[in-house]
């Protein structure tokens, strides 16, 4: 079967089972782009705010800071 083929079988469908076909494929997929080494581990953001003590006054200075020209006059 060509690309074309498939993608003209997919269409014809319905929607659930394009779903269940998407979930089928894509473990597949990830595995794959894994051992060709084209995608990464997404990094954790876990504790990337540890260490920082911003307070409720920084945080209004940033507000006002960000609205201080809102509305503007010259839209």
């Amino acid at each position: 079967m060509t690309l074309k083929e498939i993608i003209d079988q997919v269409k014809q469908l319905s929607l659930s089972d394009k779903v269940r076909l998407i979930e089928q494929v894509t473990p597949q997929i990830k595995r794959e782009l894994r051992v060709l080494g084209l995608v990464t581990p997404r990094k954790s953001l876990r504790g990337i705010w540890r260490g920082l003590n911003i307070t409720e006054d920084d945080i209004n200075q940033a507000r006002s800071e960000m609205w201080a020209n809102f509305p503007r006059e010259d839209f």
